[in-house]
C-alpha cells in the first residue's frame, strides 16, 4: 500500500513540477518513455521494440507494415512504417526517428531525478533517449491530435532500424510505401525550437597498406614497415578541422604481429566529411593521394576503398517547411532558430531519396554516452511540437 501511494505521489510531483502545455499528458510521456528504454533494441536487434510499437500505433489508428530492410542488412527486423489518412486536405507529413541504440544500451535502468527535472540511466548504461525520446514524442503528439478530435492530413510515421553506425535503416527503407512531401526527423540534442537544415555528406575511406616483413632484431633494413608509412601519410595530411563546411579524421588504426616483426599489414579507417560536395571530393582525394605517396615513396603497396555513406542536404530558410515549423514553435511559445550539424541522420538519407526533410531537436544531452540525459519539461515540448506541426500541414 505504501509503495502504491509514493509511486502515485511521484507522479503527482511529476505532473506538478515539469513544464510544456497542459494539452500533454506528462505522466503519459514519462512513463511510455521509461517503458521504450527499458527494451533492449542495439543496432540490428531490434525486434521487440518493433512488435511494441506496431501495437501502440495501430492502436492511434494506424495502418501499420514492417518492410524487409531488415531482411537486406541482417537484423532482426525492418521499418515500421505507418499511415493514418487524413480527414481534411492538407500536406502529407512524416514522422521519423530510429529504434535503435548504441552500447551499452541493454538493461537501461531509468531514474528520475526530480531535482533536477531528468530522466538519465544509473550510468552502467547509456539512456536511450537517442532516439526512444523522439519515439514518445512522436506517439504522444499523435495521441493528443486524436483525444482532441482534430482534423489532418495525411500522417505517416517511420520508426527505423539500425541508424547507429549506417544509417541503414533509413538506406533501405522501401519508399514505394512512403508518399509524404514533408519529413521531420526527431533525432537531435538540440532542445526543442532547433532546426537543422544543413547536413554533410560522409565518405568512408578504408586503406590497407603492404610492407614486408623482416625481424626487427636481426635485419630490420630488409622490412618495408606498414605503421612507418602510415605515420609519413598521416603527417603530410590536413585531418580534424578543415574549414567552416569541412572534417576529416583518422578513426581506427590497426595492425602488427609481433614487437620482433618489422609491421608487414596495416588496416586505417578514416572518414571525410563536408556540407558541400565539392569540398568533401577535394578532400577525400587530398587523402587517398597522400597514402599512395608514401607508399610509393616507401616501396610499399596500398589498397584503397571509398564508399559515400551519404550525401549532404541544405534546406533553404525560405521553405515551405521552416515557414510551418516557425509557426508552430510560435504557437507553442518557442523560439526557434536554424542550424547545421557536422553528423549524419537518417535525415540525410530522406532527403536524398526526394523527400524534403529537416531534423528537429528533442533535447537529449550526451548522447553515446553513461552521462545521456534529457529533461522532461523537453519531452513534453516535444509531443506538443508533433501535434502543433500537425496542425500547421
Amino acid at each position: 500500500m505504501k509503495m502504491l501511494y509514493n509511486g502515485i505521489r511521484k507522479r503527482k510531483r511529476i505532473h506538478e513540477m515539469y513544464g510544456g502545455s497542459d494539452m500533454v499528458n506528462k505522466d503519459r510521456i514519462v512513463n511510455e518513455f521509461i517503458e521504450l528504454v527499458k527494451i533492449d533494441s542495439p543496432s540490428s536487434k531490434e525486434e521487440k521494440i518493433a512488435k511494441v510499437l506496431v501495437e501502440k500505433l495501430e492502436k492511434l489508428g494506424f495502418e501499420v507494415v514492417i518492410d524487409d530492410a531488415g531482411t537486406k542488412v541482417g537484423g532482426q527486423t525492418g521499418n515500421v512504417i505507418a499511415t493514418l489518412k487524413g480527414t481534411r486536405p492538407g500536406k502529407k507529413i512524416l514522422f521519423s526517428a530510429h529504434m535503435d541504440t548504441v552500447s551499452p544500451g541493454e538493461g537501461v535502468n531509468p531514474i528520475i531525478d526530480e531535482e533536477n527535472g531528468i530522466i538519465k540511466s544509473d550510468e552502467t548504461t547509456v539512456l536511450g533517449a537517442d532516439d526512444k525520446g523522439g519515439i514518445a514524442a512522436i506517439l504522444e503528439g499523435i495521441r493528443i491530435l486524436k483525444e482532441k478530435n482534430e482534423d489532418h492530413g495525411d500522417i505517416q510515421v517511420v520508426f527505423s532500424i539500425w541508424e547507429e553506425g549506417g544509417l541503414f535503416g533509413a538506406k533501405y527503407l522501401d519508399y514505394s510505401k512512403i508518399d509524404a512531401e514533408y519529413a521531420f526527423v526527431l533525432d537531435s540534442g538540440g532542445s526543442p525550437g532547433e532546426i537543422i537544415v544543413k547536413g554533410p555528406a560522409q565518405d568512408k575511406i578504408d586503406v590497407k597498406i603492404i610492407g614486408k616483413p623482416a625481424h626487427a632484431g636481426v635485419a630490420p633494413e630488409e622490412g618495408v614497415s606498414a605503421i612507418m608509412v602510415a605515420a609519413r601519410a598521416i603527417e603530410n595530411m590536413k585531418l580534424l578541422r578543415i574549414d567552416e563546411d569541412t572534417t576529416a579524421n583518422i578513426g581506427i588504426v590497426k595492425g602488427g604481429i609481433a614487437t620482433n616483426i618489422v609491421m608487414p599489414e596495416l588496416e586505417i579507417k578514416a572518414e571525410s566529411r563536408s556540407l558541400v560536395d565539392e569540398k568533401l571530393d577535394m578532400q577525400t582525394k587530398h587523402m587517398v593521394e597522400t597514402f599512395k605517396k608514401a607508399a610509393e615513396d616507401s616501396n610499399a603497396q596500398v589498397e584503397i576503398n571509398v564508399e559515400r555513406m551519404y550525401g549532404a542536404f541544405n534546406i533553404s530558410e525560405d521553405d515551405e517547411i521552416i515557414t510551418m515549423l516557425k509557426k508552430a514553435f510560435e504557437n507553442m511559445g518557442v523560439k526557434s532558430y536554424i542550424t547545421s550539424t557536422g553528423g549524419g541522420s537518417d535525415t540525410n538519407i530522406l532527403n536524398s531519396n526526394g523527400i524534403k526533410a529537416v531534423n528537429l531537436g528533442i533535447g537529449m544531452k550526451k548522447p553515446h554516452t553513461l552521462q545521456e540525459y534529457i529533461a522532461i519539461e523537453d519531452l513534453v515540448k516535444s509531443a506538443q511540437m508533433v501535434y502543433e506541426i500537425i496542425k500547421q500541414a
